[in-house]
């Protein structure tokens, strides 16, 4: 069975240069042991060069700003540490703060084709949750639009610092030549929901 840091120099190896947009919505493991990787039959770079050398920029629904404790990071603090801190090309966050005012679901369950995936696990997630009855939040989907279709039109950024702590919490400092940027909105929440949960009700495709 192929592990998952395998999986990551394989692909990275095969791209070209400053090629790779990476996206995480979840845990920061897997930075830190790609970074930490040695050089193989793949590749001769060691994580850290081969994410300098191939990866564009990373993009992590991570943190909460100005200041906070956000799960992602928390969950595995030292290894949110090390990868922020170590990461060698640009890194975007998109913060809790970001995701929690945008709602969708609902008109995805109403209308989303049938025999969705996506829409068949938001109907039976969200009929169980009374907090969700006003629609779900997007912390991942953010983190995912910015990534395909970048900032504009629905955020611009601040450029600084993501400064972690040893429990998982998190600061800001801002700073013109920081090489991470944190989301800042420009459309409303609910003009970034709409434009998210037509994407989520788009049907599979599939390439032959």
């Amino acid at each position: 069975m192929l592990n998952t840091i395998y999986v990551y120099r394989k692909i990275l190896s095969e791209q070209p240069d400053s090629s790779v947009s990476i996206v995480t919505i979840g845990f920061l493991t897997n930075m830190k042991d790609l970074l930490m990787s040695e050089p193989d039959s793949l590749s001769p770079l060691d994580g850290k060069e081969l994410v300098s050398k191939k990866v564009k920029h990373w993009v992590a629904m991570a943190g909460i700003f100005p200041e906070g404790k956000e799960y992602n990071v928390m969950i595995d603090s030292s290894a949110s540490e090390y990868a922020i801190n170590n990461w060698p090309t640009p890194v975007i966050f998109s913060g809790f703060e970001i995701g929690v005012e945008v709602l969708t679901g609902l008109r995805l369950i109403s209308e989303g084709p049938e025999g969705s995936p996506v829409r068949i696990v938001y109907n039976i997630c969200m009929s169980k949750r009374q907090v969700d009855k006003n629609g779900r939040n997007s912390w991942d989907q953010t983190a995912l639009l910015v990534a395909a279709r970048g900032f504009e039109p629905y955020y611009t950024y601040k450029k600084g610092t993501f400064i972690t702590q040893a429990d998982g919490s998190n600061r800001w400092n801002d700073d013109p030549d920081g090489n991470h940027k944190r989301l800042i909105e420009l459309m409303s929440p609910d003009s970034v929901a709409n434009e998210i949960e037509l994407l989520m009700m788009q049907s599979p495709g599939i390439n032959k």
